[in-house]
Formats: C-alpha cells, structure tokens, sequence
C-alpha cells in the first residue's frame, strides 16, 4: 500500500490567505456570511463563512468549493484558490485586457 499523508485530505486555510480575504470582501461589500451563503446558492454554508472570518478561526476548503465561495465573495475562481493554495484552474477570462476606471490626477497636471 502507498504511503499517504495521514490526516484530513483537505487543507486547513491560512488565516492571512483566504481568511483575510473573506473579511476584507465581506466588509468591502457590506454583505453578512448569511447573504454571501445565499449567493453561493448555499453550496457554502453561512456557519462555514462566519468562521473563516473569525481570527484565529481554521476551515477548510475543497476545490469544488472553490467557485461558489468566488461567487458569494465577487471575485475570480483562481483569486479564491490562490489563497487557499489549491492548484489553478483555466480562466478564460485571465488573457481579457482591461483599463483602469480611476485616472490618476497630479500636482500640476493640465490634462
């Protein structure tokens, strides 16, 4: 038999990658763990978002979760995965050239 890691097969979220993440877009949005539950078409439980935002609080996270917590946080897939340290998956929309909405104004600057 192969030898394995033992443990859980999931891994346990940083609390400074995706944890910071969630409350910082929960915060920025506005938006409680139960609404952002509801925007993930409840695939994410409200009890497993108000953890994530706890300090100090640990959760984990599947790949299959992945897209439905970028849902319910208004991000991209691979945002989510990159803080969760889970393997990148192909964004089509990654190659998408976009501008800045804000222009940067100087001292001076007649333009």
């Amino acid at each position: 038999m192969p030898w394995r890691p033992s443990g859980h097969s999931l891994r346990t979220v940083s609390e400074e990658d995706l944890q910071g993440l969630v409350r910082r877009r929960l915060w920025e949005l506005a938006r409680t763990p139960a609404e952002a539950s509801r925007l993930s078409r409840w695939a994410v439980p409200a009890e497993t978002i108000e953890r994530m935002t706890r300090r100090g609080g640990r959760s984990f996270i599947s790949e299959g979760m992945a897209e439905f917590l970028a849902r319910a946080l208004g991000v991209p897939e691979n945002r989510v995965r990159r803080a969760a340290g889970l393997p990148l998956v192909d964004d089509p929309r990654a190659d998408v050239a976009t501008r800045p909405h804000l222009r940067l104004v100087r001292d001076g600057d007649q333009t």
